[in-house]
């Protein structure tokens, strides 16, 4: 498990929490898609998302967001 895929997964958790906070009943369902592709995303490691924008032309970069301190390779 590494950072990427526990992001993805406090995203999920916070959605669904905000979800269950306003009621599962009064919620569209279409609020319920993107905590499910992100828990399927943080789970197994593939991103249906980042498959599709792939196809459409962009580029899958690294993030250039790196941590204070880190130790490089």
């Amino acid at each position: 498990m590494n950072a990427m895929r526990m992001t993805m997964l406090t995203i999920a958790s916070i959605m669904v929490l905000g979800i269950w906070l306003t009621g599962f009943d009064k919620v569209h369902w279409v609020l319920y898609l993107p905590p499910i592709f992100l828990v399927f995303a943080g789970v197994t490691g593939i991103c249906p998302s980042l498959i599709f924008w792939s196809k459409l032309g962009f580029k899958n970069e690294t993030l250039s967001c790196d941590l204070p301190g880190a130790k490089t390779k």
